[in-house]
């Protein structure tokens, strides 16, 4: 897969181009001509992990799917520590950028930093940053649209009436950034799983996926 193609088709907007992709690595799944495994996010959705190439990725994002569901407390605001570009392949997705700021004076949160294992454990250290974060500008996008998140943006998404949904992801890490959350004043550190599924799950999903782009295109 040419990373750098994919991300000049997604910031001219070529959704039929980036779907053909995207449509091609699921069927190779599904098929068992690639050996993948899907990873349950803490956020809410499944990733099927098509890419990872040093600072740049490639993932499959399902939401609406029986293994997305989580118990797991989740850190809803969060900015990341890579570029994203995404194009949403069916449904639609909500993105809530939010306006935080650097006070000592009333905060409303606490800047926790995300340490990813590779074993799937997301560690959650508080820092000493205390923000005010009051909610900023949603933007909607429905299938075929894209839309970009820079790194240190932080945002909340959320999946309109749960509607099954799912996106292309473009990833490239920038040196020095972090992943990072918000929670509450006095809450500690904590741990959650990313869980990652088994090669039945992954194919049903995966097969699930295609059905519902074959089943929106007009």
């Amino acid at each position: 897969m040419d990373y750098p193609a994919l991300e000049r088709a997604a910031r001219r907007h070529a959704a039929a181009e980036l779907r053909r992709h995207a449509v091609a690595e699921l069927d190779r799944i599904v098929s068992g001509r690639r050996d993948l495994r899907a990873v349950r996010h803490p956020l809410g959705f499944v990733c099927l992990p098509i890419l990872r190439d040093g600072s740049e990725g490639v993932c499959v994002h399902v939401f609406g799917v029986a293994e997305a569901q989580s118990d797991a407390p989740v850190p809803q605001v969060h900015s990341h520590s890579w570029d994203l570009i995404s194009t949403v392949l069916y449904g639609w997705l909500g993105n809530r950028r939010m306006d935080v700021d650097d006070t000592t004076e009333a905060p409303t949160h606490r800047v926790f930093e995300v340490l990813s294992e590779p074993s799937g454990v997301d560690e959650l250290r508080p820092t000493q940053r205390l923000v005010r974060c009051l909610p900023g500008a949603e933007q909607t996008s429905a299938r075929g649209q894209t839309y970009a998140l820079p790194a240190g943006e932080f945002h909340t998404t959320v999946v309109p009436d749960d509607r099954p949904t799912a996106t292309l992801v473009l990833g490239r890490t920038l040196p020095g950034r972090l992943d990072l959350s918000l929670g509450p004043l006095s809450a500690p550190g904590h741990r959650m799983v990313r869980r990652t599924c088994d090669a039945t799950e992954t194919a049903r999903i995966a097969r699930a996926a295609l059905r519902r782009i074959h089943e929106s295109e007009p």
